[in-house]
């Protein structure tokens, strides 16, 4: 008999998912298209407790546009090195800027940083001579 280690526990990823379908208004069909995944993905995953392939992880997190590490913890997989972020050092930041910084740093909701960054780059956009590479 093969030991296969803990069986996958998919309450996390599906209580993530459930929380990220609410906040973008998505239905599970509309999420899984979206993705590039077949029409019922997102319903197997964050109903019947199927536990996605890391590709499907990876399609899902671009989608949603939060760290694929965040959402392959919750779907047990290990965390990949090329997603690793590294926190920016306040310090070496202009003494203008590091309050900013650190104050974005400590919003725990991926989603809600990744909306706050967004609309400050809209409303930079104006003052800036050349414009800004894409952080995506």
């Amino acid at each position: 008999m093969v030991h296969r280690g803990p069986a996958y526990n998919p309450a996390p990823l599906a209580e993530f998912l459930a929380v990220l379908l609410t906040e973008r208004n998505e239905s599970y069909r509309q999420a899984s298209l979206e993705a590039g995944l077949d029409h019922q993905a997102v319903r197997r995953y964050a109903v019947n407790g199927q536990r996605p392939s890391r590709t499907s992880v990876l399609a899902l997190a671009d989608h949603f546009g939060i760290n694929p590490n965040r959402m392959l913890e919750l779907a047990e997989y290990p965390p990949m090195e090329i997603f690793t972020q590294v926190a920016v050092d306040p310090a070496s930041l202009p003494v203008e800027i590091r309050p900013l910084v650190e104050d974005l740093q400590h919003i725990p909701d991926p989603i809600l940083r990744h909306r706050l960054v967004s609309a400050l780059r809209v409303l930079l956009a104006g003052y800036l001579t050349t414009p800004p590479e894409s952080a995506e």
